[in-house]
């Protein structure tokens, strides 16, 4: 099957928004305890103004995945510095898309000077840190029992990766 990588859109807004809620249900991969609504999609939008916020379809159009870079800070001594977010549905997953949204967001980053992409990950989320080591980021940080998801304590582990 073909994928392909395209700018978020408004008409993208229900399946960004019901991949992000199966995370936030079924894993500790997103951080909130409760699904949110489609509203949620213009925060999401709001927050990667100027920075890539790209969904990842099938040949039929249908959105499979979605990868964001956002400011990591407001300051202007860390513009180039963005966090990195990316979600693909789980019948997706193990394919290597994930390894797809993020080169294709190290490219979009250096065109706009993003020189590091952090990411930001629940210590009980070990396929997502596993990836990230594979993929170059190093792990440079890390807030001891800060979250708390379903009554369970958890680590929000920092990783970088210079591009």
């Amino acid at each position: 099957m073909e994928f392909k990588i395209e700018s978020l859109n408004p008409e993208d807004r229900k399946s960004v928004i019901d991949i992000f809620n199966y995370y936030v249900e079924n894993s500790f991969a997103a951080y909130r305890e409760e699904k949110v609504g489609y509203e949620f999609y213009d925060m999401i939008m709001s927050r990667t103004k100027g920075y890539p916020a790209v969904a990842l379809k099938n040949s039929d159009g249908e959105l499979v995945g979605y990868g964001v870079l956002r400011p990591y800070h407001f300051q202007p001594a860390f513009l180039r510095t963005a966090e990195i977010s990316y979600f693909i549905r789980p019948e997706f997953t193990g394919r290597r898309l994930g390894n797809r949204l993020l080169d294709y967001l190290i490219v979009e980053a250096k065109k706009i000077n993003i020189d590091n992409i952090l990411a930001s990950i629940s210590s009980l989320n070990d396929y997502s840190i596993k990836f990230h080591r594979k993929n170059g980021f190093k792990e440079c940080g890390r807030f001891q029992n800060i979250g708390r998801k379903k009554g369970i304590d958890f680590d929000i582990v920092w990783m970088q990766r210079q591009i």
